[in-house]
């Protein structure tokens, strides 16, 4: 699927399924929500936390990536509603991280 696939895909499902799209304001609060999430699995399998039970630690792959889903959901709802093309706005991005990052990270020694 590519990005404009799934915005177009996700605002079909919004319309039909999910009635309409929240306020912008309430999905920037589920997408700070979603990435809360993230970042607690992340902290747990990654981090010096980690989870109170074994099944818990068992699915924290599973529960990982569907957290990662939430967050790109959420995204694409803002970007639908708020009228930006995603694509482009990556390939844009790209662009200026091509011209400023050019030589900076192959100079890094610490890298």
């Amino acid at each position: 699927m590519t990005i404009q696939e799934a915005q177009t895909t996700v605002d079909h499902w919004i319309k039909t399924v999910g009635v309409r799209y929240f306020s912008e304001l309430t999905n920037m609060a589920i997408l700070t929500e979603e990435v809360g999430e993230l970042a607690r699995h992340l902290s747990r399998i990654y981090g010096d936390q980690s989870y109170r039970r074994e099944e818990d630690r068992e699915k924290a792959p599973q529960l990982m990536a569907d957290e990662m889903a939430d967050v790109l959901w959420v995204l694409i709802c803002l970007a639908n509603q708020t009228g930006v093309d995603l694509t482009a706005a990556l390939e844009k991005n790209f662009e200026k991280k091509n011209i400023r990052d050019a030589s900076r990270h192959l100079n890094n020694k610490k890298l």
